[in-house]
């Protein structure tokens, strides 16, 4: 599975990211990272796994032309590249099929970024965290469909156990900047650990879409007309629901 593009990591310039990773500094990468069609066909390659410009466009209501094109552009900066045509998609003929290059991708951290840059990539994450809302929206109602379907003449039939698949979890703890930026990276080792190749992935698994958001409470003295509060407790998270 694709590890997808969207890290910040909190590093000062002459510190190291965690081994293997790659920073996406190059102003041309993430322009062309940026373009809200190719997100979304990225986000279909890494959910749906290797597909066609055809594929592409039937899924996403955009002509062959436009997804061809968006392909060779994300190609041409390492997000995609062609694999052969997948045993079970059967048939013949010469489409091309395409894969989203998995990766430890990192975007440089807000202080070495330019204007220009900080231009980018907030239109970027404007659009990861609204497509990364619509399809968590549209997983909740397939679920919610399935529930009210399931039983017959009244009679609850046996449901999908991956309707509660659905982990949930809010919380606060107070850090130092070096530990916030260790708690990042035991968060990227922790996806490292679960990933593996598809020989290796039994039966049954599916892919699951993971995001990780982390953010300094507001000076409550730069918050106008800020109301006192109580700390949060360390741990509190409510909402959580295991999956």
């Amino acid at each position: 599975m694709a590890q997808e593009p969207g890290a910040e990591p909190l590093v000062r310039q002459g510190e190291e990211t965690s081994r293997g990773s790659t920073e996406l500094s190059d102003l041309a990468t993430l322009k062309a990272l940026a373009q809200p069609r190719r997100q979304r066909m990225l986000q279909h390659l890494t959910v749906h796994g290797p597909a066609t410009s055809a594929t592409l466009a039937r899924a996403l209501g955009l002509n062959t032309g436009a997804t061809s094109y968006h392909l060779r552009e994300l190609a041409r900066y390492g997000f995609v590249e062609e694999v052969d045509r997948p045993m079970e998609a059967g048939g013949h003929g010469r489409e091309r099929w395409w894969r989203a290059v998995p990766g430890d991708r990192r975007f440089p951290p807000r202080s070495r970024q330019s204007p220009e840059m900080r231009l980018v990539m907030d239109e970027l994450n404007h659009h990861a965290y609204a497509a990364d809302l619509e399809l968590f929206e549209q997983m909740q109602m397939q679920v919610q469909r399935q529930l009210r379907t399931r039983g017959v003449d009244g009679e609850v039939g046996e449901a999908d156990p991956w309707v509660d698949a659905f982990p949930y979890s809010r919380g606060s703890i107070r850090l130092t900047l070096p530990e916030l930026r260790a708690f990042f990276e035991e968060y990227i080792a922790l996806l490292n650990r679960y990933k593996r190749p598809e020989a290796d992935t039994p039966p049954g698994a599916r892919t699951v879409l993971t995001r990780f958001l982390a953010f300094p409470a507001p000076d409550i003295d730069a918050v106008p007309d800020a109301a006192p509060a109580n700390h949060p407790a360390p741990h509190d998270r409510p909402g959580s629901e295991p999956s």
